[in-house]
């Protein structure tokens, strides 16, 4: 699981991301990055509406995403920023799927290879 240093908790950091960071889409996330200088721990933040689901399917989908963001947290440089957004079609995808949307935008975005 993601520890408190390594999720976003502000808005005004939420907004600066989406806004000024580069974008990866696909058909179940929308994955944005803003790397940073800062001599910090990597930070994520999700982003899912009720269009995804209940809230059940939306806990679901948050957890998913936190663990795989926890897999890929020592291969994100220090000081990146990274929102991901699910779209409704995340409500039905495994957790397989999910870390493979993940792995490939985060792969698109960052600097360097991240292990898949």
């Amino acid at each position: 699981m993601l520890a408190r240093q390594n999720r976003l908790t502000r808005g005004v950091d939420y907004r600066q991301v989406v806004r000024r960071g580069t974008r990866c889409g696909g058909p179940r996330l929308v994955t944005s990055l803003l790397p940073g200088s800062e001599p910090r721990a990597p930070r994520f933040g999700f982003i899912i509406s009720k269009q995804v689901g209940s809230a059940v399917v939306r806990n679901t989908v948050r957890r998913r995403l936190k663990a795989v963001c926890a897999e890929f947290r020592d291969t994100i440089p220090e000081g990146t920023d990274v929102v991901i957004r699910a779209l409704p079609a995340s409500a039905t995808a495994g957790f397989a799927e999910l870390r493979a949307d993940v792995a490939r935008c985060l792969n698109r975005l960052a600097a360097g290879p991240v292990r898949s």
